[in-house]
């Protein structure tokens, strides 16, 4: 054999060289066809997600002011500003207020509607095709009718109260009513959403299951709490951390049906940031509190995760 011939040999022994990678082996030329398919994904990956971040790192430690464009360096300065600002922290408080009740209302409201909706009801069919309507209407939209609905004056929720003999609301109009109106709106926006995913769930259980259930004499609220709802776990827990994401991120809700006047008082904390960012022109500031706002979701979500994990454990 020439030096030509044994170099090209050498060459494909090495390319069927096969190298364990995550468990699995895969030959040389393999990983290197795999690798060259990865670039393009790999440039818009970098330039969509890894480099914003970095950006807004960056940013999180200089003063840099939209009006101005002045840019300095300050270190931890905004993030000492934002741990001593009572604004920031307010907002920040009625972000975790917010999260918690529509995450309580939100998924008992829609695991009630699923089991109504899997069961044998009249016009079932009617309101599975109807519930998940709200979620795809636009956000802007469907608030501008929902400002209408809670018009002090005009509007039919105030009628509604008015002939049942209870006390009319100003609803957005109010201090101490404004976040429940929201959170009410937020809650009938989502809900189809969360609906149609447990009835995924309930539906993907075994009959098997319930049928061995009934044999053994248990009644249907024992078959659910002892084996509907153990089953539903992982939807259960996807769902609240979906939930969490979205309850901490909440901001069009506010910003399109709150009015100025109490904009600034019933603030959420992606507001607080938008008013940092495009009003006040404090983009440092502003990409510091959207850095502590990433790692306090982070840190629910895992702890979600955590628990989620924990439970499935002691059911198998």
């Amino acid at each position: 054999m020439n030096g030509n011939g044994a170099a090209l040999a050498k060459r494909r022994g090495l390319g069927d060289r096969k190298v364990r990678v995550l468990g699995q082996k895969y030959t040389l030329s393999e990983m290197g066809a795999g690798y060259l398919l990865l670039i393009p994904s790999i440039i818009f990956l970098a330039f969509l997600f890894v480099y914003p971040v970095i950006r807004v790192i960056y940013l999180s430690l200089t003063n840099f002011n939209m009006a101005t464009g002045v840019m300095d360096y300050v270190g931890l300065r905004n993030y000492e500003y934002l741990i001593g600002n009572d604004r920031f922290w307010k907002s920040l408080l009625n972000t975790c207020l917010y999260a918690a009740a529509k995450l309580a209302i939100d998924t008992s409201l829609a695991l009630l509607l699923a089991v109504m909706l899997d069961s044998r009801i009249p016009f079932r069919r009617f309101l599975r095709s109807s519930y998940f309507a709200p979620v795809v209407v636009p956000v802007v939209a469907s608030s501008l009718i929902w400002i209408w609905f809670y018009d002090p004056s005009v509007g039919p929720f105030n009628q509604i109260l008015s002939w049942v003999g209870l006390p009319q609301l100003r609803w957005l109009y109010n201090e101490s009513t404004s976040l429940m109106s929201i959170l009410i709106f937020s809650i009938w926006k989502g809900l189809g959403y969360n609906i149609i995913l447990f009835l995924a769930g309930l539906q993907s259980i075994q009959d098997s299951y319930l049928e061995a259930a009934r044999v053994d004499g248990a009644s249907e609220w024992s078959i659910f709490w002892r084996v509907k709802f153990p089953l539903l776990r992982p939807v259960t827990s996807f769902i609240l951390m979906i939930g969490i994401i979205n309850s901490f991120k909440v901001f069009t809700e506010v910003n399109v049906m709150m009015p100025k006047d109490l904009k600034s008082m019933i603030q959420l904390i992606v507001n607080y940031i938008y008013e940092q960012a495009f009003t006040n022109g404090r983009m440092g500031r502003a990409s510091a509190a959207a850095l502590m706002l990433f790692v306090i979701i982070f840190v629910l979500t895992m702890v979600q995760r955590m628990i989620g994990a924990r439970k499935s454990l002691e059911i198998d």
